[in-house]
């Protein structure tokens, strides 16, 4: 007889999710201080929403009444297909529709799935934007491990996953934690454009690129404008210098496919995009976050260095 672990893992694979791991809902003892120190330091810079219910990220208990269980889950966005390599680049995250329709869709259907099969459970669905430490719950899952870069690393397919949760009321068989296969590589710290990876698995959210093309919405400090190293869009380079990504594979999602206007856009297209054209192609798209005016705010940032650089020649 199945036990209700084993169900939960059967059904989230039906529903598309790679990897699903299970952990005990309780207090992250060794996240709690980290975190504390990592807001004192301003290394969340302007996300001043980080700074919000500290408690709450730390202790699922406090999401859920009676939460006994956290359900991790990895979606893959490792896309087949790539931009035009001359065009702005852009995270691969955001090359589909919006993750959290996606993924939101899918936790709500798996949430009714297993109070079909199990039992009456009370659950919430989590999907990044919730004050819950996401890395740190699949890692405690054993679903990878926490790399250099504070990505979460899977050892078979690497780190180019969305991951969500489902913390339920429910007692579930956990999993437990892996191994750090990190060892001495610093690849990812030694490539990053603005040395944001500070430490290793510190990243100082202040100095990185992904920060400063979606999350901020001033004026990008003088001194980084000059090394965004061509990213339009956040910034994937710690992950694609990353050894594990080796063992990356492109995902079979067909919400999460490129679409033909990001595929095909070249520098030229993105100079010259107009609102209308923006809003039509990227409706469902994370491009949203920052909206027509980022983007044209950072388009005006790479072009500078692209003049920048063409003087120095």
């Amino acid at each position: 007889m199945e036990t209700y672990s084993e169900i939960v893992k059967r059904e989230a694979k039906k529903l598309g999710f790679d990897f699903c791991g299970i952990s005990k809902a309780e207090f992250l003892q060794d996240e709690a201080s980290h975190l504390e120190k990592w807001l004192q330091m301003g290394m969340h810079g302007k996300m001043r929403y980080m700074e919000n219910y500290f408690d709450k990220r730390l202790d699922p208990r406090l999401l859920v009444d009676g939460a006994k269980s956290v359900i991790s889950l990895m979606l893959n966005y490792y896309p087949s297909e790539k931009q035009n390599p001359v065009a702005p680049k852009i995270s691969k995250y955001a090359y589909g529709k919006d993750y959290h329709f996606v993924i939101k869709d899918k936790l709500r259907e798996l949430l009714h799935t297993l109070n079909e099969q199990i039992g009456e459970i009370h659950g919430r669905a989590f999907v990044d934007s919730a004050p819950i430490l996401d890395r740190a719950w699949a890692a405690k899952s054993g679903l990878g491990w926490i790399g250099k870069n504070s990505m979460l690393i899977h050892p078979k397919n690497g780190s180019f996953f969305f991951l969500a949760e489902l913390i339920v009321d429910i007692e579930l068989e956990a999993d437990s934690p892996i191994k750090d296969y990190c060892g001495t590589c610093t690849r990812c710290m030694d490539a990053c454009p603005t040395q944001a990876i500070v430490g290793p698995k510190i990243v100082d959210g202040s100095k990185c690129i992904s920060y400063f093309t979606i999350e901020l919405k001033e004026s990008m400090p003088v001194e980084y404008q000059s090394k965004l190293d061509g990213w339009l869009f956040g910034c994937d380079v710690c992950q694609d210098v990353c050894p594990w990504n080796r063992f990356s594979h492109p995902h079979t999602s067909e919400e999460m496919k490129p679409t033909a206007e990001l595929l095909n856009m070249k520098k030229e297209d993105w100079d010259e995009i107009t609102e209308e054209v923006f809003k039509k192609a990227f409706k469902d798209s994370p491009l949203q976050r920052p909206g027509f005016n980022g983007i044209k705010r950072n388009l005006s940032y790479l072009k500078s260095n692209l003049i920048g650089k063409q003087k120095s020649t």
